[in-house]
């Protein structure tokens, strides 16, 4: 070997490093996988004990209703005060905050804030805020990752890369979906390619899947029959849900950010009290209805799943649905937004099945396919990450037949947004949450 060609001594050292940082990787996701299973775990002992409150206190009587509100009520409230008291990052979805330490706009926060979102999310989620489990398992995940990374003496751009990687690895954990995971870390959360965050984040999701399947299963979040390849005439059809889906995507990034911003005028209010409000008005709906609080699983496989509800039910669980999410994100309890995106794109595809249904009979595709389309193309209208969305619920529903359709409704979905010039939500929530809301 000519000198030329011998490897340098930076070179050599450069080798070791990334391998080194590959190998941490695989283990921070596993601990990121680890602690993102046993949340997703403690969500459904939550859920099950709620239900069991209300089908146990269901007497018809005053002090029946009373019980149910007045546990929600301090659930919520004690989430409020968990955050505000030891972790005030762990408001929230916790993606924003993810998003602005890796662009070193934040420090990243004590890693006190595990615990406090672990135990703050099954508080909030688990009294039926309508909250997703995801943006408590990418920070949380983030966090772990990042603590390893300084346990282990990684330099800080490997802590950042390890960040980046442990909260796609807490995404992929959240939904089963390990490529949705490394590849939300690419578009969401660095918007960029780069060498030593990718073999990062693919390491960290491959250890956090290989754990979480251990103790949650292999198989996808929802059950779906095997689709047909959609026929050429749905085109326009899934266009025109991508184009209803950017629309509606407009209004609920809306109604989220103009209910966060009216809590953050109560400044008179203890944060205590306006999450004790909301989950007083939680409780009572859980009391009346309780299919249509919490995150929303069980609707969202019913849509996937049939039988159809009736259009009315469609239409009042639907708006139900879409001015919950953002009272519950008002409270300021720990909590993401995906699973509730997921709940009203599965009902907007069912309820457009419904209309196309009754208008063209002979093309309108199945409206389980609507339903599946319909997930991506509200996910992408308001989080602005198509690829994601996609992956996503392709692995969430194992439906590969619907790449076309689930294309076209996300670029449709994006178009609209984009060129109106509506900020995507997590850049949006960035913003709010950096003025002074006196919280």
């Amino acid at each position: 070997m000519s000198p030329d060609q011998a490897p340098t001594a930076d070179g050599a050292t450069e080798e070791r490093s990334l391998l080194g940082l590959a190998v941490l990787s695989f283990f921070a996701g596993a601990a990121a996988g680890l602690v993102g299973a046993l949340f997703r775990l403690s969500l459904e002992r939550a859920e099950r004990l709620r239900n069991a409150l209300i089908a146990w206190s269901d007497n018809g009587t005053l002090s029946g209703v009373t019980l149910v509100v007045g546990v929600c009520v301090g659930a919520t409230a004690g989430a409020a005060w968990l955050v505000r008291r030891y972790a005030p990052h762990a408001a929230g979805s916790g993606i924003p905050h993810v998003e602005a330490v890796l662009s070193r706009e934040l420090p990243q926060a004590p890693y006190r804030l595990i615990p406090i979102k672990f135990l703050g999310g099954v508080l909030a989620m688990g009294a039926g805020l309508a909250l997703g489990r995801e943006g408590p398992s990418v920070q949380m995940g983030a966090s772990v990752a990042n603590l390893l990374g300084t346990v282990f003496r990684r330099s800080e751009d490997d802590c950042r890369a390890l960040l980046a990687a442990g909260a796609g690895a807490g995404l992929a954990t959240a939904f089963n979906a390990p490529i949705a995971g490394a590849v939300f870390v690419l578009e969401e959360l660095v918007r960029r390619f780069d060498t030593r965050i990718t073999i990062t984040t693919l390491g960290a999701s491959t250890g956090a899947i290989a754990v979480a399947r251990v103790l949650l299963g292999d198989a996808p979040d929802f059950r779906v029959e095997p689709l047909p390849y959609p026929g050429f005439a749905t085109v326009p059809i899934h266009l025109t849900l991508g184009v209803l889906a950017g629309i509606l995507a407009i209004a609920y990034n809306r109604t989220i950010l103009g209910l966060f911003a009216a809590a953050g005028r109560l400044r008179r209010w203890p944060v205590e009290l306006r999450a004790a409000v909301v989950g007083g008005v939680v409780g009572l709906l859980a009391w009346f209805v309780p299919g249509v609080v919490g995150g929303g699983d069980v609707i969202t496989q019913r849509a996937l799943t049939g039988p159809a509800m009736p259009i009315g039910v469609l239409w009042i669980v639907f708006l139900i649905r879409f001015g919950l999410g953002g009272v519950s994100y008002a409270a300021r309890t720990p909590g993401g937004l995906f699973a509730p995106l997921l709940v009203l794109g599965a009902q907007l595809g069912a309820l457009f099945s419904a209309v196309c249904g009754s208008w063209f009979p002979g093309v309108t595709p199945d409206p389980v396919a609507l339903a599946v389309v319909g997930m991506a193309s509200f996910f992408t209208g308001v989080v602005r990450a198509p690829i994601t969305g996609i992956i996503l619920i392709t692995e969430m529903t194992a439906s590969f037949t619907l790449l076309l359709p689930l294309l076209g409704a996300s670029f449709a979905a994006m178009l609209l947004p984009t060129l109106i010039g509506e900020a995507p939500i997590y850049e949006s929530l960035r913003e709010s949450a950096a003025r002074p809301r006196g919280v």
